[in-house]
């Protein structure tokens, strides 16, 4: 090969290496040059309902962690009836009535039919003290669900709260027919007798809710009131002793004392104060 071709050749393979060497650095500052915005979005990930093993777990938690995790997981799927019914349950525990309301309301306008979100409503109301507002989710779910006595029993306590008594007394005897001796049936017949100021009607009725295995506390509570109120201190006092510390257990006797001859309208008006103790 003559000096002269060699020349060219050479060169030749020169300019094809720097041409190559110099395409790299150009592309890469093409890419520097190019806005964030234009490159392509990173889908996210949804968020997924929680498994049932960490629903239950959490149904197990206090009040305020119920509320904030079933809202979270309403929020996730708003469809999901379980995660409404359960916060709204949650938020009546913490005392936000008027939320927990608006919450079982929800679930209803996307499931018109669930028979817990009525119960919910009906609950939130009663407890707000506007059990008017419940009164026809409440007569819904017994239409729904007629033989659950629950349902009878709730419709009665609303109905009490608005001034129908005999309606209520009606419903009790229902849910007393679907379930005998039921004492959360029964604490409700004698709590409507107490706020007419007849203790000595109530007092029956809580004596046979107390003997019932499922009786709470409240129960008792009630029947010492109700004992208290009709002169059977000794009684009431021993109900008392029994289920309350030391301190409670005076304060709540001393109360009775003090009211023992009050008049009916005063009896109803301090009805809460001895489950206060």
């Amino acid at each position: 090969m003559s000096r002269t071709t060699a020349s060219i050749a050479i060169l030749v393979l020169f300019s094809a290496a720097a041409g190559s060497a110099l395409a790299e650095p150009v592309t890469a500052q093409a890419n520097a040059r190019t806005p964030a915005s234009a490159q392509p979005p990173v889908a996210a990930t949804p968020r997924q309902p929680a498994s049932a093993e960490v629903r239950a777990a959490y149904d197990r938690s206090d009040a305020l962690s119920r509320s904030v995790f079933w809202t979270d997981q309403a929020d996730i799927d708003p469809r999901d009836p379980v995660a409404g019914v359960r916060a709204a349950q949650a938020l009546r525990d913490l005392g936000r009535y008027d939320q927990a309301a608006e919450t079982a309301q929800g679930v209803l306008v996307i499931q018109p039919g669930n028979v817990d979100a009525m119960l919910e409503v009906g609950r939130a109301h009663l407890a707000r003290g506007q059990a008017f507002y419940g009164v026809a989710a409440l007569e819904q779910a017994r239409t729904a669900r007629p033989g659950d006595w629950q349902v009878w029993s709730l419709l009665g306590t609303a109905y009490e709260q608005v001034r129908r008594p005999d309606d209520a007394r009606a419903v009790w005897a229902q849910a007393l027919a679907i379930s005998p001796d039921n004492p959360a049936v029964l604490t409700n017949m004698a709590m409507s007798a107490m706020t007419q100021g007849d203790a000595a009607t109530a007092e029956p009725l809580l004596r046979r809710a107390a003997a019932q295995p499922g009786a709470s506390l409240k129960v008792r509570l009630n029947l010492a009131m109700a004992l208290g109120l009709t002169g059977k201190m000794a009684e009431a006092e021993q109900i008392l002793r029994r289920d309350l510390p030391p301190e409670a257990a005076d304060a709540n006797l001393q109360w009775l004392r003090d009211r023992a001859n009050s008049t009916g309208v005063d009896q109803a008006r301090t009805w809460g104060s001895l489950q206060g103790g």
